[in-house]
């Protein structure tokens, strides 16, 4: 062997040895920051979940910098998270916008939800709802539909942006009631959407329940005329479930989830659940998702996580092909 051969093999394998095989390298995770990407601008139901779940994760692991890239329907962000090192320092608060409309109808995906993310937890549960300005002359859902029908013309409704929970909602709902002539108007999240339905610049929006929506329906500024899931939110107990109000297909609920890159060594998965389990089970934590209009899930495994974002892909993909929606 050459003498430059030699010394290039020697310099290899010194550098093989120094670095830590990738269970040591967990063992000692986390030594710096973790960066926790929320894929929503600041203000929306996603905040209202990530930012208390770093506080209350971060005696379990340190300090989280929460970090807002909004844009996209929340592809912006996850695509940011896909691109990242597996090492555990860069989780994603993913949920049905990123992580299964994106799968299901982007035309040129930046990534692929399935095969460029690694479950980690399922932190909470959330219901939609169809929120009206006051002008808007509805208090029910079936008025709300009449007045549709009656006025395809004159409406619009806003959403968190396009290709995310809350445009699918929007679109379903236009399915159902045969009232096509609504105009969607999407937004860079869900805190800009409120701003201009307060502000009456638009009439209708598809909207996260959260607390702040909550206490814009109990002062009058805006009209909660009804949520999308199966059963009353134990924050919005008076809010009844279109269900209730004769429109039983109308059913939307999105999750809140913490994902990593895929190839993150199972070790680092195991210790964040585990943290988020902890933080999940924090009583005020609870407490402050409930007031929130969100469900805390109180059990949850790594693997529990991908069957239920398995299960949604499943439950939404007839639902994209039937209404035709397209993500540019």
């Amino acid at each position: 062997m050459k003498r430059r051969d030699f010394l290039a093999a020697a310099a290899t394998i010194l550098s093989a040895q120094a670095l830590p095989p990738p269970s040591a390298q967990a063992q000692r995770y986390p030594e710096r920051p973790i960066r926790l990407v929320i894929p929503f601008p600041p203000g929306g139901v996603y905040d209202a979940v990530g930012r208390p779940w770093a506080e209350k994760a971060a005696p379990h692991l340190g300090t989280i910098v929460v970090e807002n890239i909004g844009g996209g329907g929340g592809s912006l962000g996850a695509a940011a998270v896909a691109r990242a090192a597996a090492d555990g320092y860069t989780i994603l608060l993913g949920g049905g916008g990123p992580m299964i409309l994106n799968a299901l109808a982007a035309s040129k995906p930046a990534y692929d939800a399935r095969k460029d993310f690694a479950s980690i937890d399922l932190v909470a549960l959330t219901g939609l709802s169809i929120v009206v300005h006051s002008s808007v002359p509805a208090k029910t859902l079936q008025e709300l539909i009449a007045y549709a029908r009656a006025n395809p013309a004159k409406l619009s409704y806003g959403s968190a942006g396009v290709g995310s929970m809350n445009h699918l909602a929007g679109e379903l709902f236009k399915s159902l009631i045969d009232v096509p002539g609504i105009v969607h108007v999407p937004y860079k999240g869900a805190g800009p959407a409120l701003t201009d339905l307060i502000g009456g610049q638009i009439p209708i929006v598809m909207a996260n329940v959260t607390g702040q929506v909550i206490g814009l329906h109990k002062t009058g500024k805006v009209r909660m005329i009804a949520v999308t899931t199966p059963q009353r939110l134990v924050g919005a107990p008076d809010i009844p479930t279109t269900g209730e109000q004769g429109l039983p297909n109308m059913i939307s609920q999105n999750f809140i989830g913490l994902f990593a890159p895929t190839g993150t060594p199972r070790a680092v998965i195991d210790q964040v659940a585990k943290a988020s389990r902890a933080a999940v089970a924090d009583a005020a934590y609870q407490k402050m998702l409930l007031a929130s209009g969100l469900e805390p899930v109180r059990q949850a495994t790594p693997e529990a996580t991908r069957q239920f974002f398995e299960d949604e892909l499943a439950r939404w993909a007839p639902v994209v092909k039937s209404i035709g929606l397209k993500i540019n």
